[in-house]
């Protein structure tokens, strides 16, 4: 810790203040506790000393609840130093256990170094099944991968992070699609015919029904809805989920003693299948939009480089009194994979930006390859 006023000395009561850092998922606290030792570091060594002064920098034992951010002060005159501005992770790295051994201890490990670095962001793709541990660039990944060996005892492997495609159809479709087995006993039937075609970006599954007469019983329409929902999350072309799809159920058979709740789940995955293979799917990527700050003199170079990602530049604010410029900007999610590093390296170390997801556009022929 840093002191900032006063004089720190061993085994006194303190009060730790929260830190307003919740919403990276640091608890904010507001409790008194004891420490223990106070040291001075110097490397890898911590030498006992009698007092820290304001403007030296110490470690100190025994505290349990304080956190990176926290201020301790007298339980008397409790203060909180208000948080500071911290960087915002933009370079994804996906983490593997280098053994079975270490899957067991890497969860726990990855918690603390969170815990311990605000400025750290873990994340589990659920489309890919990737862990990306994300970064400030590429020395703090460096920094962090080390310390999980050598602090923790877990040895990680970095493998290339894999950006999610997704799939919709690519025109509209009608298909009837029969799910009709009999083996003895009770068999299964049930026959839908659905009409479907491509929705507005960020729609999702969206699922309607025109039956008329009652020829799918209205018991069985959700069940043609999830069965359409949960093929749409299994994908159809490898592990690709499908979205913004408009699917309308218009008709179909039902039998009195075969059809169930489980026939007409079958018919609905069934049904998607055929809409896919009937009208094509298309392949879509994600895009983010991007503010990149950077200093007057290279928002040349930078407005170069991201146009060579596919970028669409949508404008620029200039900032005279700090000499800064912020370019703002459409990008592939793919192509802002190694842009950390190509950002600094073209600033020399002066530039930032920040990202936000802004939805999915369709993929070139070169992403468009089978899942």
């Amino acid at each position: 810790m840093r002191v900032f006023s006063g004089t720190l000395r061993p085994d006194v009561p303190v009060h730790v203040s929260g830190h307003g850092l919740a919403d990276r998922g640091h608890p904010d606290h507001d409790v008194d506790e004891r420490i223990g030792a106070v040291s001075s570091p110097l490397g890898s060594q911590l030498r006992p000393v009698a007092a820290c002064p304001a403007g030296d920098i110490c470690a100190v034992a025994r505290l349990t609840s304080a956190e990176t951010g926290d201020t301790l002060s007298s339980p008397e005159d409790p203060r909180l130093v208000p948080p500071w501005e911290l960087p915002v992770p933009q370079l994804p790295v996906a983490v593997e256990a280098a053994s079975r051994g270490d899957e067991d201890r890497l969860a726990t490990a990855l918690t603390r170094l969170v815990a311990e670095d605000p400025t750290v962001r873990l994340e589990r793709r659920p489309e890919t099944g990737q862990l990306l541990l994300w970064c400030v660039g590429e020395a703090h990944a460096e920094v962090l991968l080390e310390r999980l060996r050598t602090r923790h005892g877990v040895t990680v492997t970095t493998v290339p992070v894999r950006v999610p495609l997704v799939e919709t159809l690519a025109g509209p479709a009608r298909v009837t699609a029969r799910h009709v087995k009999q083996s003895g006993g009770h068999g299964q039937y049930a026959v839908v015919v659905v009409e479907g075609e491509p929705g507005p970006p960020g729609s999702g599954i969206v699922f309607e029904q025109r039956i008329v007469g009652g020829t799918v019983p209205s018991q069985f329409h959700g069940s043609v809805e999830k069965g359409i929902r949960m093929q749409a999350q299994r994908g159809i072309s490898g592990d690709r989920t499908v979205v913004d799809v408009h699917v309308t159920l218009v008709d179909g058979k039902a039998h009195s003693v075969d059809s169930s709740d489980a026939a007409f789940q079958a018919a609905g995955a069934l049904a998607l299948r055929e809409l896919a293979a009937e009208a094509g799917t298309q392949v879509l990527e994600p895009w983010c939009e991007v503010a990149v700050r950077v200093p007057g003199e290279y928002v040349g170079p930078v407005m170069s480089d991201l146009s060579s990602r596919r970028a669409r530049v949508t404008g620029t604010e200039a900032d005279p009194d700090r000499d800064r410029t912020t370019v703002r900007a459409e990008v592939p999610e793919v192509e802002l994979l190694g842009y950390p590093g190509a950002l600094r390296s073209i600033t020399h170390g002066t530039g930032a930006f920040d990202r936000r997801p802004l939805g999915h556009e369709p993929a070139p022929a070169s992403l468009s390859i089978p899942a």
